[in-house]
């Protein structure tokens, strides 16, 4: 069990050192780093071990026996203060309690070893006893060598708190301070439902003692990892207090959190033009409209805030989808939003990622449709478009929490019902939604292209037409 003992109340200046504020934030000091983005916290002490059943003193010069290692831990508890490379503590960030762990990467760089694996074990249990989110400030180099494959076992340990956690619909994010590479950054940090950076950091699973000379640097950055999907934005000090807060009363703002009935998200209005099109290639025109409403505007008139993810975690960022939560009349709602482009995969695996998040979380989801179809180029095919688009089905056919689904603009065949919640569909005045295209359906049936109209009407893609067929429940109002 973890003990708390106050540690000067969010106050910087509890250690020798220049004030937070006088810093970068990827050189502060744990407790710094803690106070920077916290009104107050009180530091978590950890019973020798952790707890853990195997808990023992470290026999001299630690369990490998190597040489001088007593040494280095006494320099480093030295200059630094502190006893490990990671502080743990209790921590208000803008009204919200939350379990923090803030790496000091002045002792032997922020390893990871047994004593730290203890610590990080322990705080982890705090946050699932308490029902809290954690938020890790990481500044580590890796497994510590010391220790060998003590250390580097501490990796799977962290892995299954950090899973467990996100079992227990806890939210977990992480902020990456310079730098964030090896072990830490594969569990810690790659696995948090929100990955925030300063701006710079080096972050990958390579340090950059170990990366192939030829390397890249750019992909071991902060800013290479968010173009690669790989973390949700790139923060500067600045910010990072108010993104974080903000955050934080996003995913634990929820009063439905944790059990019982959520409500769905209200039903945004219809933003176009009002009345419904007196043809099928009306309807085809009016979605295709340069001037129409897309989903900026949806999202910018629907919520009173919000924050927005990025990037599928697998390679891939795709600008023509908009995933994130935000906050309309006190509640959170996770939104996902195609812009009218054709959806990459990794908008699809993002939209995907959205959804279950929420559903863990007990947020109502709102899906905003306007696509003319998936990308189907070769480099769509190459990246798993097909995988994509049926994982996207599988999210939200297994959803807990409701699904509100608006089409805004064009439904364009599968990639546009992939993110249609099935039951809870409606339409604006300008969209349509079509198995296939007016004009790939005439070329596909050896039409004259004169046809266009005629196989427009044919197909019933009309707000109208669709809600006599019982595709949705109904048609958007207006403002």
């Amino acid at each position: 069990m973890s003990s708390v003992r106050d540690e000067g109340r969010g106050k910087a200046g509890d250690r020798a050192g220049p004030p937070a504020e006088a810093m970068p934030c990827a050189r502060l000091t744990a407790r710094q780093a803690i106070a920077a983005v916290s009104e107050t916290y009180t530091e978590l002490t950890v019973p020798e071990g952790g707890g853990a059943p195997a808990a023992a003193p470290f026999a001299p010069d630690g369990p490998l026996g190597w040489r001088g290692y007593d040494d280095m831990r006494a320099r480093a508890h030295a200059r630094t203060g502190e006893h490990e490379s990671v502080v743990t503590a209790l921590a208000t960030m803008g009204g919200t309690e939350t379990v923090v762990l803030s790496f000091e990467f002045r002792y032997l760089g922020g390893s990871l070893g047994e004593r730290t694996g203890d610590r990080l074990e322990a705080a982890y249990r705090l946050a699932r006893e308490r029902g809290l989110p954690v938020v890790s400030l990481i500044a580590t180099g890796g497994s510590r060598m010391q220790e060998g494959m003590r250390a580097l076992t501490q990796l799977q340990r962290v892995a299954a708190q950090s899973a467990h956690t996100r079992a227990a619909g806890l939210p977990q994010i992480a902020v990456l301070r310079d730098p964030t590479t090896g072990g830490g950054w594969a569990t810690l940090g790659a696995a948090a439902d929100v990955i925030l950076a300063l701006p710079g950091a080096q972050v990958g699973f390579a340090g950059s003692r170990v990366r192939p000379a030829d390397a890249d640097p750019y992909a071991y950055s902060a800013e290479g990892q968010l173009a690669s999907g790989h973390i949700d934005a790139v923060v500067p000090p600045d910010r990072l207090r108010a993104t974080l807060q903000h955050w934080l009363q996003l995913l634990c703002g929820s009063d439905e959190l944790g059990g019982g009935t959520v409500e769905p998200a209200p039903l945004p209005y219809a933003l176009g033009v009002p009345g419904l099109p007196e043809t099928g290639w009306g309807a085809v025109a009016r979605a295709r409209e340069p001037r129409r409403p897309r989903a900026e505007a949806y999202l910018r008139a629907y919520f009173d805030d919000r924050e927005e993810l990025s990037g599928d975690r697998c390679g891939g960022v795709d600008p023509g989808m908009r995933c994130g939560f935000g906050r309309r009349d006190g509640r959170t709602v996770a939104f996902a939003a195609q812009c009218g482009t054709a959806t990459r995969p990794s908008g699809f695996r993002t939209a995907a990622r959205l959804i279950r998040l929420a559903d863990r979380l007990g947020i109502p989801v709102l899906t905003l449709i306007d696509t003319p179809g998936a990308a189907n180029d070769a480099a769509a095919e190459r990246a798993g478009a097909g995988a994509a688009i049926a994982d996207t089905f599988a999210a939200l056919a297994t959803a807990r929490v409701p699904v509100t689904s608006l089409l805004i603009g064009e439904g364009g065949s599968g990639g546009a019902l992939a993110l249609a919640a099935p039951d809870r569909l409606w339409a604006t005045p300008d969209s349509y939604f079509s198995v296939i295209a007016p004009e790939l359906a005439v070329a596909i049936l050896k039409r004259d292209p004169a046809q266009l109209h005629d196989t427009a009407d044919q197909l019933r893609i009309r707000p109208q037409d669709l809600l006599d067929l019982g595709v949705i429940r109904g048609i958007a109002p207006p403002a």
